[in-house]
């Protein structure tokens, strides 16, 4: 098999086997609900409601008239009990709406999102602007970890022609198989979402870009999408990170996007599979995006699983489900070991943007204190962004902001493979994230 990839990159272990043959399950509904107002780059929603409010399942519940936005929905049945600042898994208090669940709701998801019959799709009867009013009024965000607004990458400038739609089926981040199990499990509806992305875009071409390790995946992709003429899937080697944007557009297309650019300055746009199967359901169930998959796993995890979790569910209430967490000291992080976050607290709900819930021990986590740089350019080696990530550290360590802005620092994707191949164990991502801080600030002081 011709696999196609990008220069540079690292392989990490990937420990997929966990979960990656679980199929997904419904995760029990709350008894409660935090339903954060930011759970997206751009504006903050403000609330549609007040504290004592009776809400349904999948009422606008925040909204914003800013573009770069996008609304927020009840997940559940039941009444706000307050609005206020809550903890948030990227950190930090962010304003939300809690609700409690009605004592009458049944105990069980909704089952539109596993019903595997009737996938079909007329997009025929749908324009563009349909499309995209429909995803926008779903509050639909990349669900692969940017939660960028979909309805915003749907609607590139007049002088941006886009000609071909990546659907990013990779998940190379290790531990995850939250996207794997989609592609099993809600092929067609992926596929369907797929193709009215297209149609938004007015593109002609949609690739489906998967790792050789699904190998379930790529097979049932495959035979699905094969009477359809605009997909094509692209077996892609096993690397991290394979499936950023960038490094997804380069192996699949060839194509470079500008340091500083976007995709659609590449004529393309990407999406994630489960965006595409968001998109699958607000245009065919009418579904806002209140529930999405999360991987459970790890070996601090007695019974790692993949469910189908609403959106502002405790973490708390998510890892009981899988049995809680082993005896013994323990780090867990919201997404995987690369890009995740570590967590404080197991009282911050899932959102939008939480594709795993990852739970290491402490043997798993400890490396020796950071020591200094040898100059041995292994972060150069493994950097996909072709950047210089020993310098960039240094710069944004010691707030050297002209030089970190000369060498390419707002570049950087934060991948982590420059701090994982460091023999020194240098934080390097830690200070690049620095260094991009400081000359934001530096910046609009300036302006």
């Amino acid at each position: 098999m011709n696999l196609k990839t990008f220069k540079h990159g690292i392989h990490p272990t990937y420990n997929k086997e966990f979960t990656s043959g679980k199929g997904i399950e419904n995760c029990p509904v709350p008894k409660k609900v935090i339903i954060p107002l930011q759970q997206h780059i751009g504006r903050p929603c403000k609330p549609l409601v007040k504290k004592g409010d009776e809400v349904t399942e999948g009422q606008k519940i925040g909204d914003v008239e800013a573009f770069v936005s996008t609304p927020v929905h009840a997940s559940i049945t039941g009444k706000v009990t307050d609005i206020a600042p809550y903890p948030y898994p990227l950190g930090g208090m962010v304003q939300s709406i809690v609700i409690q669940r009605s004592e009458d709701i049944s105990d069980k998801t909704s089952n539109d999102f596993n019903n595997k019959e009737n996938s079909k799709l007329d997009i025929s009867s749908l324009t563009s602007e349909d499309i995209r009013l429909a995803v926008h009024s779903a509050g639909i965000v990349g669900l692969g970890g940017a939660a960028f607004p979909t309805h915003v990458k749907l609607s590139p400038p007049e002088n941006k022609e886009i000609d071909a739609i990546i659907i990013n089926g990779c998940e190379c981040e290790p531990y995850l198989t939250a996207d794997d199990r989609l592609m099993v499990e809600h092929s067609e509806k992926i596929l369907y979402g797929a193709l009215a992305i297209m149609k938004a875009v007015n593109a002609g071409k949609i690739y489906i870009g998967i790792e050789a390790n699904k190998k379930d995946a790529l097979s049932l992709i495959k035979e699905k999408s094969a009477h359809f003429k605009e997909i094509q899937v692209v077996a892609l080697q096993v690397k991290y990170p394979q499936g950023a944007e960038k490094m997804l557009i380069k192996a699949v297309l060839n194509r470079d996007v500008p340091l500083g650019g976007l995709p659609m300055d590449a004529g393309v746009v990407v999406q994630n599979v489960g965006t595409a199967f968001a998109a699958y359901n607000a245009l065919q169930n009418k579904k806002p995006l209140t529930q999405r998959v999360v991987t459970v796993t790890g070996p601090g995890i007695t019974e790692p699983k993949n469910l189908m979790v609403r959106i502002g569910t405790p973490f708390s209430d998510v890892i009981d489900v899988c049995g809680g967490i082993k005896e013994g000291n323990k780090k867990v992080i919201m997404g995987g070991p690369m890009m995740g976050i570590a967590q404080s607290r197991l009282d911050v709900p899932v959102i939008k943007g939480t594709s795993g819930i990852l739970v290491l021990m402490e043997s798993d986590t400890i490396r020796d204190f950071y020591k200094p740089c040898i100059r041995c350019a292994g972060c150069v080696d493994a950097c996909p962004m072709k950047l210089i990530p020993y310098r960039l550290s240094d710069f944004g360590r010691f707030h050297m902001t002209e030089e970190f802005k000369e060498y390419g620092g707002m570049g950087c994707i934060e991948c982590g493979c420059c701090s994982f191949t460091c023999p020194s164990n240098r934080p390097l991502v830690h200070w690049i994230r620095i260094g991009k801080l400081r000359l934001r600030e530096a910046e609009k002081k300036s302006a």
